[in-house]
């Protein structure tokens, strides 16, 4: 079973978005999620720069501030819960803070890789999607291509008590979370929920 992302530009496209995120945001930005993306990218981008040396040395640095810096701005149940589909009403409550957890490491492996590929690469914003007032927008960026044409990145988020949270990412108009969802329905499928966390275990212990 594969949980390989389909193209090098949903994987690229992704660590990109997740670079603008690996800050906490300053306090004015916390109430509008489009700034919360804009304020930090400058001196994250800069930062992934500095030390890209350093972290395709060591990646386990990089998984390491993937984990404590990015992914407390997702919502990793909903993310679960999008990668499952229909399946997600078969978890059982035993089940699921493993499933989550397994996903969650998943990511950040994959996500920490992709970040070794980033290039400099520029972010024009575009107007935000929905309504802060009623707590879900579509964050709309574009990536610049050298010799090539913009690429669509964008960021899904709502509002979570006073926090607002990412709960997917799409890269060219694909969904890296439902991305998951035919493989994850392959294998529950297959070996039901117990062997889907049992694959994204092996499959997390092979990446340590």
């Amino acid at each position: 079973m594969s949980f390989n992302i389909t193209t090098n530009l949903l994987v690229k496209g992704a660590a990109l978005a997740l670079t603008m995120l690996l800050w906490q945001p300053l306090a004015a930005a916390e109430s509008d999620p489009q700034q919360l993306i804009r304020v930090t990218a400058d001196e994250v981008l800069a930062t992934i720069k500095q030390r890209q040396d350093e972290f395709q040395e060591d990646p386990a640095k990089m998984y390491a501030m993937v984990d404590e810096k990015v992914l407390p701005h997702f919502d990793f149940n909903r993310m679960t819960d999008l990668a499952l589909g229909r399946y997600k009403r078969k978890v059982s409550g035993d089940q699921k803070p493993k499933l989550v957890n397994e996903f969650r490491n998943l990511l950040v492996r994959t996500y920490g890789k992709a970040l070794l590929a980033y290039n400099d690469q520029q972010i024009i914003y575009l107007p935000m999607r929905g309504s802060i007032q009623a707590g879900e927008v579509t964050i709309r960026t574009e990536i610049e291509q050298q010799g090539g044409f913009p690429i669509p990145l964008n960021y899904e988020l709502y509002k979570k008590d006073s926090d607002w949270k990412v709960y997917d990412i799409s890269v060219d108009n694909i969904s890296l979370v439902t991305n998951y969802r035919s493989s994850f329905a392959r294998e529950i499928k297959a070996n039901g929920i117990d062997g889907l966390i049992k694959t994204l275990q092996d499959r997390n212990s092979e990446e340590s």
